[in-house]
């Protein structure tokens, strides 16, 4: 059984555990999870939920004998998306907050930034996010299409350390176990290579061995960008009681970079820099030594052109110091420059937060 450690993660929980009957929620196989996310809670660490189930939900609240269309689907995801919400809010007593996503929503790079900045303020005020495809809305062309990958996504924008996929299965084996009661377990995965994916019927097939080939498409995103991945059995609370333990009975595949280096080299070598950003002493030296966020008190210049969610390479007497994404676009930033943070709302009617540059989206040079 191999171990781990983790700090943020973040939870998938599929429409088979949250609805196993497919027409309305159930406690069933969710209070062992629930426990799970409080305990963890309670010891430091932050969790995130990507929860399936708003569809099978709403399903018996829509009265038709024939199999949905999509605008019936869609219709029974706007009732169900509440009920799904409620069915998970009355495990708690913290508060609970729905994010609906598109594709386009993750792909957009504004957009991007708006998401990862409200799932770091829901944390930061100890609230439990609960991510879900927007079904009411999307189309194919702007769908995720499936949980399992939106989860991997919900793990690179919240900069989870963790992507733990409940699924109806005990993790990954080298063959199908409903089939052969023979196949064994891969406890630990090194590498996702394309024999890995064919132990899911695969690479670029719908088969696979309970939805498989998705989790391990969600498993390569994370890996790839320093995130380790467990597959468990979400319909086994004793799985959840090891986990608090630090211990997996399930499938773990190892990143195949630190997260921190993966990030670092993302933001160092990949995103161009629209802008400069020159700053003070003072802000330097609390960048350099002290691990701070850029302050617009410490901003002394501005220059390029550069939206919110732009790269931008952060000065100190024209020499390069650190590069990472502004909260706020030139024009904003010009006019917010050497002001406290406290003032940012009374100069542009709003405000982002109290950074220019959050240390979470910052690399030093």
């Amino acid at each position: 059984m191999a171990t781990f450690n983790w700090q943020r993660a973040v939870i998938k929980v599929g429409s088979a555990l949250i609805s196993p009957d497919g027409k309305q929620c159930s406690a069933r196989y969710l209070l062992a999870i629930a426990r799970f996310i409080t305990a963890s809670r309670e010891q430091g660490k932050e969790v995130v939920l990507v929860s399936s189930g708003s569809v099978a939900a709403g399903r018996a609240e829509i009265n038709i004998h024939h199999p949905p269309s999509i605008a019936e689907k869609q219709a029974m995801a706007a009732i169900g998306q509440s009920k799904m919400m409620a069915n998970w809010s009355r495990f708690f007593d913290f508060p609970c907050a729905q994010l609906l996503l598109t594709y386009d929503d993750l792909h957009n790079r504004t957009r991007y930034v708006n998401i990862k900045n409200t799932l770091r303020e829901l944390l930061n005020h100890a609230a439990l996010p609960i991510i879900n495809e927007n079904d009411t809305v999307a189309i194919n062309e702007l769908k995720v299409g499936d949980n399992d990958n939106l989860a991997a996504y919900a793990a690179l924008v919240a900069q989870a350390d963790t992507l733990i996929i409940c699924s109806d299965v005990d993790g990954l084996f080298d063959q199908d176990p409903r089939l052969n009661p023979q196949a064994k377990r891969l406890d630990v995965i090194e590498e996702i290579d394309e024999e890995i994916f064919a132990l899911a019927g695969g690479a670029g097939t719908k088969m696979g061995t309970g939805g498989m080939q998705t989790k391990l498409q969600a498993a390569q995103k994370c890996t790839q960008s320093g995130i380790q991945t467990l597959i468990v059995n979400g319909q086994k609370g004793d799985v959840f009681d090891q986990l608090l333990e630090g211990k997996i009975n399930g499938t773990l595949f190892k990143p195949v970079a630190s997260r921190d280096n993966a990030r670092s080299q993302w933001l160092k070598h990949t995103l161009k820099s629209n802008g400069k950003v020159s700053i003070d002493s003072g802000a330097r030296n609390a960048i350099l030594n002290k691990g701070a966020s850029l302050l617009p008190s410490g901003v002394v210049e501005v220059s390029g052109h550069f939206n919110s969610g732009d790269a931008v390479t952060i000065e100190y007497q024209n020499t390069p110091l650190a590069k990472g994404l502004a909260l706020y676009g030139l024009t904003d930033l010009n006019a917010i420059k050497g002001l406290r943070s406290s003032e940012i709302a009374g100069v542009l009617g709003y405000t982002f937060g109290e950074a220019v540059v959050h240390r979470d989206d910052m690399v030093l040079l």
